[in-house]
């Protein structure tokens, strides 16, 4: 009587006209082995998915703002400069209600420096001061609280960081770096799906040249969600 694997030789023998039981032998270990390795594939390639599709559920959410600013900036005593520019930041949610945030910005003007003396000697005379071409830039991190209400999303933040100045006129010119921190909050309102619209104020403190100067500053622009 034929084995199991005779018979197949045979029965194949009969169906490719071969004469050579051994090549049929030698085949089907080949397919068989192909076949595990396709499954192999298939299994390796599935749980790349599924790690993928975990991974790509622990990406936190946030958003990316960008608007004009507003400052109103506390350099000398018993005035007030008035500057404009841009605010940025990017927010990153660690959890359902605070974010990690990253706030860069931007505010330019003129700021009086001192009293011009050319005008000192003038009787009744009054006496403007001299100004200077100003940049303050701000850059500031930290934690933001955060809550959904139907289509507006108030928040609050406390960050810190550094702010630099940079002062010139025709024949003065100054900078500094300093440390500098931010309170404030917002508001964002829900425009279209992955777009809102955001208000937000903030104390900006700074120590500019060993002195300390409390900035006011309100941002307006647009957030993009993701």
């Amino acid at each position: 009587m034929y084995g199991t694997s005779e018979k197949w030789a045979s029965l194949y023998i009969l169906v490719s006209g071969e004469k050579h039981p051994s090549n049929f032998v030698l085949k089907r270990g080949l397919q068989l082995k192909d076949d595990v390795s396709v499954h192999r594939i298939i299994a390796i390639v599935f749980a790349l998915l599924l790690l993928a599709s975990a991974g790509y559920a622990q990406v936190p959410s946030g958003n990316v703002f960008v608007g004009y600013s507003y400052m109103s900036a506390d350099l000398i005593s018993n005035s007030r400069t008035n500057l404009n520019g841009w605010n940025g930041s990017v927010e990153g949610k660690v959890l359902p209600f605070i974010g990690l945030v990253a706030d860069f910005s931007g505010l330019y003007g003129s700021a009086p420096l001192v009293p011009n003396p050319a005008c000192t000697g003038i009787i009744g005379g009054s006496c403007s001061p001299l100004s200077a071409s100003t940049h303050i830039q701000t850059f500031l991190f930290g934690p933001r609280v955060s809550v959904s209400v139907g289509k507006v999303r108030p928040f609050a933040h406390a960050l810190i960081g550094a702010g630099h100045i940079s002062e010139s006129a025709s024949l003065l010119s100054s900078s500094n770096t300093s440390f500098a921190y931010a309170l404030g909050g917002g508001l964002d309102y829900h425009l279209i799906p992955l777009l809102s619209w955001r208000v937000q104020g903030d104390l900006v403190q700074t120590r500019f040249f060993s002195n300390t100067q409390n900035n006011i500053r309100i941002s307006t622009g647009i957030v993009v969600h993701f």
